[in-house]
């Protein structure tokens, strides 16, 4: 097929917090340089922002390195962390609480800012614009193209309009090739173009397998009297059980909103569990429903995250590009922080860029010197052993030990824990696994995951390619129906798996236009038979101010 091409001197894949400070550190440097630079951003969801979805307590320090003055340029930074709680949810109605003490310095959060990622992003788009980048929202990368000497040679946008067949409608528009001297892939956790590479280059290779949780997050208004602007809220505990293991948050942000969420690791073992289902679960603890007694809920979202940390890291150069943020894994588990590291690394990559163009390169070798002489190296260095140790020692010991590495070793203990099963081979025959029975949600504190798909403003033309592929469409039947009573249509937070019982044998059902690309099927699935690709250009949630 004949295809338009474009030609730019760097491409980013995804305008998330990472490769929009690529995009803006480019501009920056291409003008202390005075030098010229084209830089071409391109984003799968309908408008910068709508497919962020984050906690989010954002530490500023990478903001602060690449616009010293974002107060003067109003970045949606408005709330600082004033006041730390630390819990452990013992059972439905009982709590204890932690000592600042006691948990590891890492979770202190004085400094930094209760915010919308997906509106740091918007702001960061404007500042990338005004800096002369092109940024095209609703235009997903398809997949990588390549040169015949196997250097990336940039990436092709979706078609679209194609229905369920794949067969061209009326007003088919063909991807275009957007080529460049290097491409930065910046799609956020588990981006299926990243995959691809990591497997393409063996990027991986020595490392620890990365690991996944899936967070789900709400927004709720709730009553004036009860809001305290700046509480920061982490803990564990109830609803979660076994060795199922996680977290919850609960930040109170502006606008008299909070917001609140649960964070369950994807290593877990009962197909039985339901992430969203837990979620919900936990809002009627005493904890939470006395900030949410009384209010409404206006927006719901759900993304994996990628949190095997220093030990999972891939090598993030290659011939012609770069992997940066979370395509590479660069979240800060121990701080349950990545927006920082994220942009950081979009930043080292712009300088090893320009060196590499400088020079003459086709690979950004400098970029390996500018990470280890950086303080994101230093960061996730220290904190290499925090996942490791929750998953072999489980919340309370490696809780324990990860205080004693923290605060006495300053995260340098001399042992090195390594965490080596993919989360994807931890799932046990459902038979051997206690079932678990949630409660119906009571509509006031609880809700079904249809609603809270309706609050994410999810959307998808109807008539287009299913974008969540089966590489063995026999699979479920033999394996994951009978075996494990398929946990896709339990880890999935939005109804998009569902078993259809019927005479002949039960069917799964594929709801792709619920999905909220939280990409959790891709990684759970425990015969890696689910491939997430992008839908067409504009389809998926739209987060107003997650």
């Amino acid at each position: 097929m004949e295809r338009d091409v474009m030609s730019f001197d760097v491409v980013i894949v995804g305008a998330g917090a990472a490769g929009l400070s690529a995009a803006c550190r480019l501009k920056q440097l291409a003008q202390t340089q005075q030098t010229e630079i084209s830089v071409c951003v391109v984003e799968k969801g309908s408008e910068v922002g709508a497919h962020i979805v984050s906690g989010a307590v954002i530490d500023p320090k990478a903001l602060n390195e690449l616009f010293p003055d974002w107060h003067e340029r109003q970045a949606p930074l408005t709330v600082p962390a004033t006041e730390d709680q630390i819990l452990w949810l013992r059972n439905s109605t009982q709590h204890w609480t932690i000592p600042t003490w006691l948990a590891p310095k890492t979770m202190h959060n004085t400094g930094n800012y209760i915010a919308s990622l997906g509106n740091l992003c918007r702001w960061l788009a404007d500042q990338a614009e005004d800096l002369g980048v092109e940024i095209f929202p609703g235009f997903p990368a398809a997949e990588v193209i390549y040169h015949e000497n196997g250097s990336v040679r940039g990436i092709l946008t979706a078609d679209m309009g194609l229905d369920a067949q794949n067969t061209p409608k009326s007003g088919h528009m063909p991807g275009m090739i957007l080529e460049a001297k290097f491409t930065l892939f910046s799609e956020g956790c588990r981006g299926h173009l990243g995959k691809a590479l990591i497997e393409k280059y063996a990027l991986d290779q020595n490392k620890d397998p990365q690991h996944y949780a899936i967070g789900i997050k709400e927004l709720w208004d709730i009553d004036p009297v009860k809001h305290q602007p700046g509480l920061v809220i982490h803990g564990t505990g109830w609803p979660l059980q076994g060795d199922t293991n996680g977290g919850f948050f609960l930040y109170h942000t502006d606008n008299h909103q909070i917001a609140m969420g649960l964070i369950v690791d994807l290593n877990y073992s009962n197909p039985w569990v339901s992430p969203f289902d837990e979620c919900q679960q936990l809002k009627h603890h005493p904890v939470f429903a006395q900030y949410l007694e009384g209010g409404k809920r206006v927006s719901y979202g759900a993304r994996a995250i990628a949190k095997g940390g220093f030990n999972s890291l891939p090598k993030m150069t290659f011939p012609g590009g770069l992997l940066i943020g979370c395509d590479a894994g660069t979240l800060n588990v121990s701080r349950i922080k990545g927006t920082h590291t994220a942009m950081k690394s979009g930043m080292l990559a712009a300088e090893a860029i320009l060196d590499a163009m400088q020079n003459q390169q086709t690979e950004a070798i400098s970029f390996e010197s500018h990470f280890r002489n950086s303080w994101l190296y230093d960061e996730l260095f220290q904190s290499k052993n925090f996942g490791p140790a929750l998953h072999k020692l489980g919340p309370f010991w490696g809780g324990a030990f990860n205080t004693l590495e923290q605060n006495l070793f300053q995260g340098r203990f001399p042992l090195k824990l390594h965490d080596k099963k993919a989360d994807h081979l931890q799932i046990k025959l459902a038979a051997h696994c206690l079932k678990i029975n949630y409660p119906k949600p009571d509509g006031l504190l609880s809700f079904d995951k249809l609603s809270s798909v309706y609050l994410s403003n999810t959307n998808h033309e109807e008539d287009q390619p299913c974008h969540l592929h089966l590489h063995d469409n026999k699979q479920p039947y033999r394996v994951n129906i009978p075996l494990h009573n398929e946990p896709a249509q339990r880890f999935c937070p939005a109804g998009v798996y569902e078993v259809i019982e019927e005479s002949s044998q039960p069917r799964l059902q594929i709801n792709a236009q619920n999905c909220l690309h939280c990409k959790t099927c891709d990684i759970k699935d425990s015969g890696q038979n689910i491939q997430w690709l992008p839908p067409e250009g504009g389809g998926g949630p739209n987060y107003p101010n997650m």
